[in-house]
């Protein structure tokens, strides 16, 4: 498998859920509000045998030519946004699901592909809204074909694994990619940083801070006796680690 990660930048992120671009060579992060975190938006592509899976969708920025960063970053690497055929989404939080749509015209940003959604998150994303769910995000995909709707835990394909785990979100979902001796794993929040993996750490802004610190602390087990792929959507350093 082909991983390519998708920076769009890093970026300070306090109480407001504003994401305020950090430039890491020039500011500082005790300059900005009291309890600013630094983090890195990053999707990822990964390419399989049989598909070009995009995994979250960025905040949705456009540059001033009015084109998707995450349409120019994947150009960057040879990939046309209708070459991407899934699109597997963590959680429904503005800085993971700002891509799926253009807002301003109402056409997916991924015109072929398949969007895979836990159920449970897209309803209640729904019904929470701002500050952490922008709902004209993804509210085009209600009724679209393209809206894959899935429960619990389950596989795409027999070789895409996904679990809800909660902790980050109610109905967080995570993914292991299965090819040939391969194993990819995407925690989406509830694994953000490779720093949480090798730390126990219980963080004040998870809906389940115990749990997800017990999820990290048995993926790192589980990924060094597997030799996982682990892809960290927050890491300024480090987006793709193995133990």
């Amino acid at each position: 498998m082909k991983i390519i990660p998708l920076s769009e930048g890093s970026f300070t992120v306090d109480r407001t859920k504003e994401f305020i671009p950090f430039q890491l060579n020039k500011d500082r992060l005790e300059d900005r509000s009291e309890g600013s975190l630094l983090v890195e938006i990053q999707p990822f592509v990964v390419t399989t045998a049989n598909d070009i899976l995009l995994l979250d969708t960025g905040l949705g920025f456009t540059g001033p030519d009015g084109k998707l960063q995450i349409h120019q970053n994947l150009a960057a690497h040879g990939i046309s946004s209708s070459d991407v055929t899934k699109v597997l989404i963590s959680h429904l939080h503005k800085d993971h699901a700002g891509g799926i749509a253009f807002n301003d015209n109402g056409e997916l940003s991924f015109a072929n592909a398949i969007y895979y959604i836990n159920e449970d998150e897209w309803n209640s994303a729904s019904e929470k809204g701002l500050p952490s769910y922008k709902i004209d995000d993804f509210s085009i995909l209600r009724n679209a074909p393209a809206l894959q709707l899935i429960n619990g835990s389950g596989a795409i394909d027999n070789y895409i694994e996904y679990e809800v785990t909660g902790a980050h979100s109610p109905f967080h979902q995570v993914f292991k990619i299965k090819q040939d001796d391969e194993i990819v794993f995407f925690g989406g929040d509830v694994a953000p940083q490779l720093q949480q993996l090798k730390n126990r750490f219980k963080a004040k802004y998870d809906f389940d801070g115990e749990k997800a610190m017990q999820l990290r602390s048995l993926w790192r087990r589980l990924g060094e006796e597997e030799k996982w792929v682990f892809l960290f959507y927050h890491d300024v350093k480090s987006p793709v680690h193995t133990f």
